[in-house]
């Protein structure tokens, strides 16, 4: 280990968005810089996981003054190098900037982005390097491990998890306690314990994340819930496409265990634990629990009905417990700080935080952690900067495929479990969707709907046919050809496929459509009685664009773009679009810069 006194620690992004992005190279580049100015005695690099602002990658924070440097460049190295480590000055154009006055702000924590986060589950990740132990128990890590087990009982464990309010972060918001409860009363002589990590919802990364910045947190938690219920034995059930995420939970294990903290006897007692890695195959179905145990059995990964309940009949016919990554990674603060501690963030029937992977049609996007009870708009507007568009926000579809929307009637709604199921929207695993007024929501509804027929496994007739039928009205709907009853059909299926749908995949695959036509039943008539896309994204019904002659300067950017060649004209005179020829794809109004050209 480095015993080392650095003057400097710079801290680097290495989470799957920023290593895409370049912060490997800017890593090799700073070492060589470094080395020539002879500073790498002085100043320490040590790599994290994500920090949360993945777009605006490569990251890069250094400690001990805290100023956050973004967006960097393999030839920015030098600069920061010669007058940051150099001189003592802090290089502005580097840093993050505020998307409305454009303000530098040095020091990360100052961000808006960052400001009304709470970070509890995600504490370590940006600050340690996932890929130490060392670093990991000097943040405290394994205490908590250490605590459980050699100074409570299995049942006061228990306790004091459902004393904390924590429920599963995974979508369904079922007590954890509780769950835990269940599979330590079941009768059986071998237990398992399971973290699910098949994080399949478009767009959501919440739990690679925390497997890529804080594997050992995952570990430590599922040692509490293996000991608590009884279990010797467990499985990280996660997918393929998570390579960095596989890489560093299978070295966190293997540092684990020569550490003595996996395998028998753990800090001197009677219990002991093993942990394996199952790869997933991608399957979004996967992430339905009895899927997932199939799945590890070497089976098709298909649900099965319940009861029985994989707490009394799971793994293998043993009694299972099941979490998702984010719950685990909860468990350590819960043991450590105490029930009332975590309880006290949130609200009364959602305590504690949740991480939340926030995207769209907004100036902030990345990874957030925020206290349960906070509403949409501090989300959209504070955190996330607001919409990129200067157009009016329209919604947002939390809980990706399985979720629902959430109109600007609801912008300052408190985000926790009870108050979404009310208004027909859902948490889900974390995915948060912002989407402004030129969104049409009948194509996003067609979007999710199509994403889940596609990973429909099939066994349930509800599910592999009623979504197929769904899908194929939607599609009509968008191509200009639905009919006077699509939008009773639409939610008569829906309300057949949730009531007997066999798993949680196809009971929540109707709720998109389900939700858009509560809440934009006018676009879907719009649609099929006006033969009209009033957002004009579904090409079948968007209707031609046209160029205003007294507005078009002649450039000729438009004829450029036009993927048919419906645009002709002369250079410096107007333009005109031949409107039997235009596919309406928007190309030429995107790229004409002095906004002549619009929608007829």
């Amino acid at each position: 280990m480095d015993q080392s006194i650095y003057r400097s620690h710079v801290l680097i992004c290495t989470g799957t968005g920023c290593v895409s992005s370049g912060s490997k190279k800017i890593k090799t580049v700073l070492e060589d810089e470094l080395a020539e100015h002879d500073l790498s005695k002085e100043i320490k690099i040590v790599e994290t996981g994500c920090h949360g602002f993945c777009e605006k990658g490569p990251i890069m924070i250094v400690y001990p003054e805290g100023v956050f440097y973004c967006q960097l460049k393999e030839e920015d190295v030098a600069e920061i190098v010669e007058e940051h480590f150099l001189k003592g000055r802090i290089v502005d154009r580097l840093l993050f900037k505020e998307p409305i006055s454009e303000e530098s702000i040095p020091a990360y924590q100052d961000i808006e982005f960052y400001k009304k986060q709470r970070r509890i589950v995600l504490s370590n990740c940006g600050r340690i390097d996932p890929e130490s132990i060392e670093e990991y128990i000097a943040s405290g890590g394994y205490e908590a491990a250490g605590k459980a087990i050699t100074e409570m009982t299995p049942e006061e464990v228990i306790q004091e998890v459902k004393d904390s309010g924590l429920r599963g972060r995974g979508g369904g918001g079922f007590p954890t306690g509780l769950k835990w409860d269940f599979t330590r009363k079941a009768a059986g002589d071998k237990k398992y314990i399971i973290c699910n990590a098949d994080e399949g919802d478009p767009g959501a990364f919440m739990d690679r994340s925390l497997l890529e910045g804080d594997p050992h947190a995952v570990i430590e938690g599922m040692i509490i819930a293996a000991y608590a219920i009884g279990a010797d034995e467990g499985y990280v059930y996660v997918r393929a496409e998570y390579p960095l995420a596989i890489t560093r939970l299978q070295k966190a294990i293997e540092q684990a265990e020569e550490l003595g903290l996996l395998g028998d006897n753990l800090f001197g007692s009677d219990f002991s634990f093993d942990l394996h890695i199952k790869k997933g195959a991608g399957a979004f179905v996967c992430g339905e629990e009895t899927a997932l145990m199939a799945s590890i059995e070497g089976k098709r990964g298909m649900p099965r009905p319940k009861p029985p309940f994989p707490a009394n009949k799971g793994l293998w016919g043993k009694p299972t417990n099941i979490n998702n990554v984010e719950t685990f990674g909860n468990v350590p603060y819960i043991i450590n700080e105490g029930a009332e501690a975590f309880s006290s963030v949130g609200t009364e029937n959602s305590s504690g935080t949740k991480v939340f992977a926030l995207t769209g049609k907004i100036n902030n996007t990345g990874l957030v952690e925020v206290p349960m009870g906070i509403t949409l708009r501090e989300i959209v507007f504070d955190i996330g900067g607001g919409l990129t568009s200067g157009k009016k926000f329209k919604a947002v579809q939390t809980g990706g495929p399985s979720g629902g929307c959430i109109t600007s009637d609801y912008l300052d709604l408190p985000i926790d479990y009870d108050s979404l199921k009310e208004i027909g929207a859902m948490m889900g695993s974390g995915g948060m969707v912002v989407m402004d007024e030129g969104t049409c929501m009948v194509d996003v509804a067609k979007f999710f709907l199509d994403f889940t027929q596609s990973e429909s496994c099939g066994k349930c007739t509800p599910c592999r046919e009623g979504t197929k039928r769904m899908l194929e009205i939607l599609n009509r709907i968008c191509e200009g050809e639905g009919k006077e009853g699509d939008i009773e059909l639409l939610l008569e299926l829906g309300e057949h496929i949730k009531d007997t749908a066999l798993c949680g995949l196809g009971q929540t695959a109707p709720n998109p459509v389900l939700s858009t036509i509560k809440y934009f039943r006018n676009e879907y008539e719009a649609h099929i009685k006006d033969k009209k896309c009033p957002a004009g994204v579904c090409q079948g019904l968007a209707a031609a664009y046209v160029i205003d002659e007294e507005t078009c300067v002649g450039c000729g950017m438009c004829a450029k773009v036009c993927p048919v060649d419906a645009i002709s004209g002369k250079p410096k005179e107007s333009y005109q679009i031949d409107g039997d020829i235009c596919i309406s794809c928007g190309a030429c109004a995107q790229k004409c810069p002095v906004d002549a050209i619009s929608q007829g």
